[in-house]
C-alpha cells in the first residue's frame, strides 16, 4: 500500500516545506527594511546581503520544491539554512525566561523541517517531478 502513495507523498511532502519557504521569502521582499533590521537585531554583519541570500534561498529553494525540480540539492540548502537560522534566531538558551517556550518551539519545529528537508534530499523528488523527467 505504501509503495503505492510514495508519489503522492513525496509531492505533498514538497508542497508542504515549500510552504514554509515560499511565503517566507516573499515576505522578507515586501519587508526588506523590516528583514534587515531583524538580522542586524542580532548582530550578523552585511545584513541587507544576508537578506538578499535569504529571500533568493527560500524563493528559489520554494519553487525547485514544488516543481520537483534540483530537489536533492535545494532541500539539502534549505535544511542547512534553517539549521543555521535555528541557532541565530531561535537560540532559546539565551533568551529571558518568559521567552523560552516560544523560542524553544520554533527552534525544534526547524529542526524538524530540516530532517524533512534531509528525508527529501535523501530519497529526491518521487515521481511526480521535473527531476524523475529528466532522469
Amino acid at each position: 500500500m505504501f509503495t503505492q502513495l510514495q508519489n503522492p507523498f513525496t509531492f505533498v511532502a514538497r508542497l508542504l516545506l515549500a510552504a514554509l519557504f515560499l511565503p517566507a521569502g516573499i515576505a522578507k521582499i515586501t519587508g526588506f527594511a523590516g528583514t534587515v533590521g531583524y538580522i542586524e537585531s542580532v548582530g550578523l554583519p552585511m545584513a541587507t546581503l544576508a537578506a538578499l541570500a535569504a529571500i533568493a534561498l527560500e524563493v528559489a529553494g520554494g519553487i525547485a520544491l514544488i516543481i520537483g525540480l534540483g530537489t536533492r540539492f535545494a532541500a539539502l540548502a534549505l535544511a542547512f539554512f534553517t539549521l543555521v537560522a535555528s541557532f541565530i534566531f531561535h537560540a532559546y538558551w539565551a533568551v529571558p525566561a518568559d521567552q523560552v517556550y516560544v523560542t524553544q518551539l520554533l527552534f525544534f519545529k526547524n529542526i524538524a523541517v530540516a530532517g524533512g528537508l534531509m528525508s527529501l534530499a535523501a530519497w529526491g523528488a518521487g515521481g511526480w517531478s521535473l527531476d524523475a523527467r529528466r532522469a
